[in-house]
């Protein structure tokens, strides 16, 4: 990118005007400001509704007759009749639940019946008796709708012990929203966000010895790495294969090892281990500066687990399970930026079960204890993929994560979400990661793909909508894909062919990690000694020429809200 000094701060204000005004626009052509606001803590007192009620502002609910909801097997919750619903519009929904009387808790979902429809998720929540929970989700229609049913569903319930409720769950709700965005406007405020979480603006100055200002110097500016890692997952098949190591040294600097680190593959047989392949793996991964996670060190799977484990019981099983994590993070230690130390625990519990029911808290604490640099998380699916999964709903997640934070003072660091979607629901997607956000830890997309039961070109149009989401919400860290090439393809999706040429899934991550780092920039500075950029975080390089003078030097762009200066002599 060519911009002269003036050029730069012209487009740099406007940038920043533009973010402004559509930060502070509710109804203009820039179309509401996303509100981000999450609770998840049940309170006494329902908030506010978000966006003023958006379409439900003064609405009441009704309660519908036994006939209103025949065949989609709801209790009979509150309602609200939705009028004139339109196609590829965005709705963001929220509301305060409360459990007035026939269970102590309940998984409360919310559902919508469209014509001859019916979501079967919109948002979800674990409702409490006596107090207020925030349900937050949303939903996209493929056809417009003039009249619809949004309903609740409870399920999963803990009765309470009470003559007079017999059995019967009634819930109370309030500050009910529907605020719908077009494709546009849901694009802009992505926009926002990437701007402003993203990205930084930067002021270099040049100046002589004496501190004279330096106009008309010739400024080269690259950045040589970013803050946001996008990456994919390697098997062994990439060992030996030069063009697949070319091909993916070149697009990403973060990867993760698809099973050659899971204890099935490491220690087949017991107490006969064998790293080679991931020895041989890491070697790829030092010799091309990636950052790797470690994928896992446990599996609550059962059938994941090496067979010999199966079959452990009591103190056998436990020595088993210290032996692993001593082997495994003592060999590898400070080379792996993450662990995924307990792999869907809310979907399954063979530690559990059989060394006690904290076990896998216990499995952090060690790990801590090997390597205090790592970062520590537990990884799940279903998550953000869905609402439906009563196992892995945002709440069950959140309950999780606070309990191991009371066990002990073990702590773990980071929010791991597998994202394996079929057709995902941005707007639902964007409402889990604003509750998780509230946990105030990072949050990495683990194992992004989109499911092969569909052709490659939706598998693009989704893939994108998943990774501009993931990318635009502050509290991610990260994006992993789950596309490790194999003879026979790939789990669900793969990026490329066999030949490397890309499949449209590939031109996508292409155009994405093209469009989400700061292109070469050259200017000359102005009269001040100076010029303005904005730029995505991470490391750059800044060369200077000036009457035929040359200086290099670097600088790291992280997330602030002022510009960052840069003061370079020649």
């Amino acid at each position: 990118m060519k911009c002269s000094s003036m050029c730069c701060l012209i487009l740099l204000a406007l940038s920043l005007l533009t973010a402004f005004t559509l930060a502070s626009s509710s109804n203009g052509i820039d179309g509401p400001f996303y509100d981000s606001t999450a609770y998840t803590e049940c309170r006494a007192e329902a908030e506010k509704p978000l966006y003023n009620g958006g379409m439900l502002k003064d609405q009441k609910p009704s309660v519908p007759g036994k006939d209103s909801l025949t065949g989609i097997g709801a209790r009979y919750t509150p309602t609200y009749i939705l009028h004139n619903l339109t196609q590829n519009t965005i709705y963001c929904f929220s509301i305060w639940v409360k459990i007035e009387a026939g269970a102590a808790s309940a998984h409360v979902r919310a559902r919508l019946r469209a014509d001859n429809a019916t979501l079967n998720c919109v948002g979800s929540v674990t409702a409490k008796h006596g107090c207020w929970s925030f349900l937050k989700g949303g939903f996209l229609l493929d056809s417009p709708c003039k009249q619809s049913i949004l309903f609740f569903e409870t399920v999963n319930f803990l009765i309470m012990q009470t003559s007079e409720d017999d059995g019967k769950i009634q819930l109370q709700v309030t500050s009910a929203s529907l605020q719908p965005f077009t494709q546009e406007q849901w694009r802009n405020n992505q926009d926002y966000f990437i701007n402003t979480a993203r990205k930084r603006a930067v002021t270099i100055h040049v100046s002589k010895e004496n501190g004279e200002s330096v106009e008309g110097a010739e400024v080269t500016v690259e950045q040589i790495s970013k803050d946001f890692s996008i990456g994919s997952a390697i098997s062994k098949t990439i060992l030996g294969n030069i063009p697949y190591q070319e091909w993916f040294v070149k697009r990403f600097d973060a990867t993760v090892f698809e099973n050659e680190l899971k204890w099935y593959a490491t220690e087949p047989d017991q107490g006969k281990l064998n790293y080679t392949l991931a020895d041989k793996m890491m070697n790829f991964v030092r010799a091309n500066r990636i950052i790797a996670r470690g994928h896992n060190i446990f599996w609550e799977d059962p059938k994941y687990n090496p067979d010999w484990v199966r079959n452990l019981t009591g103190e056998d099983l436990r020595s088993a399970v210290n032996r692993r994590i001593k082997s495994l993070m003592t060999r590898y230690r400070g080379e792996f930026v993450h662990w995924d130390v307990s792999n869907e625990m809310l979907h399954f519990d063979f530690y559990e079960t059989r060394l006690g029911k904290n076990a896998s808290y216990g499995f952090f604490a060690a790990a801590r204890e090997i390597d205090s640099l790592a970062t520590l998380f537990f990884n799940d699916f279903n998550v953000v993929e869905t609402c439906s999964d009563e196992k892995s709903t945002v709440d069950e997640y959140i309950a999780r994560v606070r309990e191991l934070q009371r066990y002990d003072g073990v702590r773990m660091d980071g929010i791991g979400l597998e994202g394996h979607f079929t057709t995902p629901n941005v707007a639902l997607m964007r409402a889990i990661l604003d509750k998780l956000a509230t946990l105030q830890l990072p949050i990495w997309l683990t194992e992004i793909d989109i499911s092969s039961s569909l052709d490659h070109r939706s598998q693009a149009i989704y893939l994108e909508q998943v990774l501009r989401e993931g990318f635009s919400h502050p509290s991610v860290n990260g994006i992993m894909l789950w596309t490790a090439l194999h003879p026979n393809g790939c789990y669900q999706m793969c990026l490329t062919d066999d030949k490397f040429r890309n499949l449209p899934a590939g031109d996508v991550v292409d155009q994405k990690l093209l469009e989400w780092k700061t292109g070469e920039v050259k200017a000359t500075t102005d009269d001040h000694g100076s010029f303005s950029f904005f730029g995505f975080l991470g490391e750059y390089r800044v060369g200077i020429m000036y009457q035929g003078k040359t200086v290099n030097s670097s600088f790291s762009l992280s997330q602030g809200p002022e510009t960052k200066h840069v003061r370079l002599q020649i």
